[in-house]
């Protein structure tokens, strides 16, 4: 069944790096608080890399292996309480080595979609520990098309054009954006929503990481849901939180006609 109306929870929370128990705990927790949100939601957006953070110099260590902790985790959850969610992102483990990737689960606990982080971020040296996914992310919600994208991929605009162009409604972006770039991050964000005229769902984390090399990096929140038109219905701030919003993904065919830019491209001229 296709269902234009969804309830919205986005989970904003902080990651401690380098212990995934913590976080695997902490994360069944929150989605449990999420769970229990009037009206309930229908999907739950969890942030980029929560059950390691960015510890990765022991990422090969710490990773979970083929992504298996996680998707009992979050299939035991989506089960029980009939809820879709997008599983943030988690260093998956494999044979040939770590990568950034969102595990995504229907209402049934079935792994709906994965989708590994096709940008590496060298300002914090991900392409020195993690490797490259090779396709884009496609999810299904409730017979309704969206898209996945990965934090650093926000600055690519071809990526989200293409799943726009697929048919993508609605875009997930699971993040670690850190400060001081919060301009960059919200102004992006709206740029997607508004020049593919599609809802964007981001969750960033929150807290502070303390780093082997003494650096030490700050992570500012601000998830938001952004509307097709680039009206930010909900916006969090530094602190954990959840964030709630219903969205009506009719009102993605409501601005495509009304302003029709996809009818309009001329990609033989780009």
């Amino acid at each position: 069944m296709v269902m234009a109306i969804l309830n919205i929870a986005v989970i904003q929370f902080d990651i401690k790096a380098g212990h995934p128990d913590h976080n695997f705990a902490e994360v069944e927790r929150q989605l449990e608080r999420a769970a229990a949100l009037t009206p309930k939601p229908d999907v739950i957006v969890l942030p980029e890399m929560w059950n390691t953070g960015y510890a990765l110099e022991q990422i090969g260590e710490l990773a979970d292996p083929n992504g298996e902790r996680t998707k009992r985790v979050i299939s035991a959850f989506s089960a029980k309480h009939g809820i879709h969610v997008v599983a943030g992102s988690v260093a998956s483990g494999a044979a040939d080595g770590v990568r950034n990737t969102i595990y995504a689960f229907g209402r049934d606990g079935g792994l709906s979609s994965e989708y590994a982080k096709l940008h590496l971020f060298r300002l914090m040296n991900e392409e020195k520990h993690l490797l490259e996914g090779d396709r884009v992310g496609e999810l299904s919600i409730d017979g309704q098309q969206a898209g996945m994208m990965i934090c650093y991929d926000i600055r690519f605009p071809e990526l989200s054009r293409r799943l726009a162009l697929q048919g993508a409604k609605l875009l997930f972006v699971p993040a670690e954006w850190p400060h001081p770039r919060l301009h960059h991050w919200r102004t992006l964000l709206q740029a997607r929503a508004i020049e593919n005229q599609m809802y964007v769902i981001a969750c960033n984390r929150v807290g502070t990481d303390h780093g082997a090399d003494g650096k030490t990096t700050s992570f500012f929140g601000h998830s938001m849901i952004i509307d097709p038109w680039g009206e930010v219905l909900v916006e969090g701030g530094e602190e954990e939180a959840i964030l709630a919003a219903s969205i009506d993904l009719d009102k993605v065919d409501t601005v495509r006609r009304t302003i029709p830019v996809f009818e309009d491209r001329r990609p033989s001229h780009y």
